[in-house]
Order: structure tokens, then C-alpha cells, then sequence
């Protein structure tokens, strides 16, 4: 007889996820599907509100990246401000932004991976965390507390505390950076390089032996996008969207973010809350493209640091397109957490970062804006319209997670036929199911902003657990 296994939760993500998978007669998975089960609406209760509110509403959708949406909403109302930031408040945003990146990349690494790729897949459940790693691989262990550490002491020092700051605003920043704390986050930096360098010492090493799993973790041909700056490099707050494909041909280039509607669409399927963002040009689910690390140092033509442009050779060395297992996308955080320190500290040798004009003031000048920027898990869009009087008429949230939904799903279903067969399903089985998961790193809180209807089952239990009543919809 056919039969149905169901993962829920999915373990070590941020938010509150199940997989379903669906296998036949044979004991062969036929389908499989990731059902993301919150739905957070804020698309719905931000309309009427002012529209300089929305950094800080915007960025109650998550405690893990308010940063991210501080950022990508903040530049939403720049453009219906319509001014130029002062370039100083730019460059103190890019410093927060990537202290963001730096502290969620080392949660996923460290928290939440490792303990599959330093004790095995296959590992007992109970020692998969960190606490675990802590005691197995003590130096593994201290670095990536310490470098998340890092991430959240430069955003408080820059923005006055780690978990949903309002230094970020419509038209700049709410304060300039005093010398002091300038000095205080350059202490910082050159150990935390160490210790990414170490970390990737370890995992270059150590890669070798997940060789069937980079053959199978979501491992086939789909779309890049990313934003690179103007000589083609990476770029995490500004620039311009770009479309890979597969070979490594560029089919959507330095297209201004503002029309970012020109070669997205927006799809929903009725298992899950979350939506299906689609490459226009090629339909759905044709066009399945994946955004993050990993995407962003397939498309870009290098890091601009020089830690980081060894490393990036390194990891495209390893194949001369681009590489398409998303397991690589742990070996890509890794990198990135490299540059975005070295770029925050090039940042801070600048004079000119403790300038104290960080603000640009204005009214309404636009109706609409759309902010674009790099979230640690990829491409963010914030898009308002407003009226006359500044209120939010309408929003729409394009979570970076969201645009990997269909890559996530396929790749669930590519490695569960792989590893899930016949009757004797063992626990390290589901676990990779749960782990291509992991690599995407997705934010299941942030993500949750499809409208369509998911089946719903509620079910009313006596005290003794016999069921007394049942109501199906879908």
C-alpha cells in the first residue's frame, strides 16, 4: 500500500515547518512537498499606517533579521521621499547590513549545520546541536559563538541595541558613529577574520566527505539572481538585479531594482503560506531560480576584498560554471562572512564614516518606492504605494527565503528519492531530507505572506483524547 511519512517540525530552522512525503506500493517517493504553516499578513495591517513606520513595523517580522527589513524598507521610503541619503548614512546602513549578515550566516553555520557536517548525518538526534559541538570540537564550537558575537555588538554599537533597532530611518540614520565606537568594532575585526579563516580551513577539508550528498542536495539547473554593483561585483546593499542561468549566461542584467516587477511573478500553492516568486520570461515553475550565498557568488564577478577573492577562486575552481548543489551554499556563507568583514573594516578606515550629516529630510514626493538589498538568505523587496498624506495603500513583501521556495521543494523531493526507500526508513534517512532544507537556510518567519488557502484540519478532543469532533477544509 501506498504510504505518507510526515517530518514535522523540521528541525533546527527559523520558523515552524513540515515536509509530507509521499511514497507508493514500491516504497519509492513519488512526491514531496515543504508546507511552510504560519501566516504573518503584514502586507494586509500595514496599509494606513504612515509610511515612515514602516522600517520599524516592517522588522517585527523577524527577530532573527529585523535588520534586513530595517534596510530594505528604509530604502522604500527613501524613494518616496525621493532623496539621496547623505553617502555617510549609506555606508553606516552597508556596515550594519553586513554585521547582519555576518551574525545570521554564523547562526545557520554554526547552530544550525554543523552538527550534521561535524558529527554526520546519521549522528543521534540528541547530540546534533551545539551544545554537543561545544564539548566535541571545542575550538568549532567558540568561534561561532564568538562570531555571532561579532555581528550583533557591531549592530548595537551602531544601532543602540542587537534585536529590532530604530537607527535606521527614512533618509539616512537616526545618529552619526562616534570615534569611540568606530575603535571599538575595529578591535573586533581581525579576530573574527581568524576565525573564519579557520573555519574554512576545517570545512574545505572536511567537505570531501559529504561527496554523495553534494550529488544530491538540490542538485540541478535553475536561475541565479543576486544585486552587483557596477564592475559586476558582489553588492549587498545597493546596485543593480542580475539573472543567471545554469551555464552561467546572463539573461537579466543591470536592471534597476525599481523594475524588479518587469521579471518577477508571484505564484501560491494551496499547501503553504509562503509564495512562489518565478524568472516572468519563462513561467512557473519553469522559471525556478535560487537567490543567496551561494547564488550571489555564482553570478558575481568576484568579491572585491582580498581574503575573500582567494577564497571565492577556491570555491569556483571546483567547477567552471556555476555550481548548482545547494550544499555549497554553507561553503558560500563561510566566504561571505570573510568579506563582509573585511568590508566593514575597509568602511571604517575611512574618515569620512564619522561625518555627522547622516540624515536627509523631506515630505511625500512619491507615491511609490521599492527597496531592494542583500538579506543574509538573499534578495529582500520592500514595495509601498501611498497617498497624498504618506499612509501605506498598499505593500508587498518579497521575502529572500520565499524566492528559493521552489528550488527548496524540488530539492526536497530530488533527495528524498535518493535517501527515503522501501519500509526500513531510518532516522538519519529524514534527517538529510530536513538537512537540503538546511542549506537554504530559510526564515520561515519572514517568509509567510502568501494569501492562498492551505488544508486545514481542526480537531475538538475530549480530556481523554478521543476525538469528538472534526473540521476539514481543502
Amino acid at each position: 500500500m501506498s504510504r505518507t511519512i510526515v517530518i514535522d517540525p523540521v528541525t533546527r530552522l527559523e520558523g515552524h515547518g513540515k515536509i509530507t512525503l509521499q511514497l507508493d506500493e514500491a516504497g519509492i517517493v513519488q512526491d514531496a512537498t515543504f508546507h511552510v504553516t504560519q501566516l504573518r499578513g503584514f502586507e494586509k495591517f500595514c496599509e494606513g499606517r504612515p509610511f515612515y513606520e514602516m522600517p520599524n513595523i516592517t522588522a517585527r517580522i523577524c527577530g532573527i533579521c529585523p535588520v534586513s527589513h530595517l534596510i530594505a524598507s528604509s530604502k522604500a521610503c527613501d524613494a518616496i521621499l525621493a532623496v539621496q541619503i547623505p553617502p555617510v548614512a549609506a555606508n553606516l546602513r552597508r556596515i550594519l547590513n553586513l554585521a547582519q549578515l555576518i551574525q545570521s550566516h554564523a547562526l545557520s553555520f554554526f547552530y544550525l549545520s554543523s552538527p550534521d557536517l561535524l558529527l554526520g548525518m546519521d549522528a543521534n538526534p540528541e547530540e546534533r546541536s551545539i551544545l554537543h559541538i561545544a564539548q566535541s570540537h571545542p575550538q568549532i564550537g567558540a568561534d561561532g559563538v564568538a562570531l555571532r558575537q561579532f555581528g550583533q555588538r557591531i549592530i548595537e554599537l551602531l544601532a543602540g541595541k542587537r534585536i529590532h533597532p530604530g537607527w535606521t530611518v527614512p533618509g539616512g540614520v537616526n545618529e552619526p558613529l562616534s570615534e569611540e565606537k568606530r575603535d571599538q568594532i575595529l578591535a573586533l575585526i581581525r579576530p573574527a577574520i581568524a576565525a573564519i579563516l579557520r573555519t574554512l580551513l576545517w570545512f574545505k577539508d572536511a567537505i570531501q566527505k559529504f561527496s554523495a550528498e553534494i550529488e544530491v542536495f538540490a542538485n540541478f539547473p535553475t536561475l541565479f539572481m543576486g544585486l552587483i554593483d557596477d564592475r559586476g561585483l558582489a553588492e549587498y546593499y545597493d546596485g543593480h538585479l542580475r539573472v543567471i542561468d545554469s551555464e552561467g549566461n546572463i539573461i537579466a542584467g543591470e536592471l534597476e531594482p525599481a523594475r524588479y516587477q518587469e521579471i518577477i511573478g508571484e505564484a501560491v500553492e494551496p499547501y503553504s503560506y509562503m509564495k512562489f516568486p518565478y524568472y516572468k520570461p519563462l513561467g512557473y515553475p519553469r522559471g525556478t531560480y535560487r537567490v543567496g550565498p551561494l547564488a550571489r557568488l555564482n553570478l558575481a564577478g568576484r568579491c572585491d576584498t582580498p581574503l575573500a577573492d582567494q577564497e571565492w577562486r577556491e570555491l569556483r575552481e571546483l567547477s567552471p560554471r556555476p555550481l548548482l548543489s545547494s550544499f555549497y551554499y554553507h561553503y558560500a556563507r563561510l566566504i561571505e562572512m570573510l568579506h563582509a568583514a573585511e568590508k566593514i573594516e575597509s568602511l571604517l578606515a575611512d574618515r569620512g564614516i564619522l561625518d555627522k550629516h547622516v540624515r536627509a529630510t523631506a515630505s511625500v514626493n512619491n507615491l511609490e518606492g521599492v527597496g531592494i538589498a542583500e538579506a543574509p538568505r538573499g534578495t529582500l523587496i520592500h514595495h509601498y504605494k501611498v497617498d497624498e498624506n504618506g499612509l501605506i495603500t498598499w505593500a508587498n513583501l518579497i521575502i529572500a527565503t520565499g524566492h528559493n521556495n521552489a528550488a527548496m521543494n524540488r530539492g526536497i523531493l530530488q533527495t528524498a528519492r535518493h535517501y527515503v526507500q522501501g519500509d526500513d526508513v531510518k532516522e538519519g534517512m529524514l534527517n538529510r531530507v530536513e538537512a537540503v532544507v538546511r542549506t537554504f537556510d530559510p526564515c520561515l518567519s519572514c517568509s509567510t505572506h502568501a494569501l492562498g488557502r492551505m488544508p486545514l484540519i481542526v480537531e475538538l478532543r475530549a480530556a481523554n483524547g478521543s476525538l469528538l469532533r472534526e473540521v476539514r477544509r481543502g
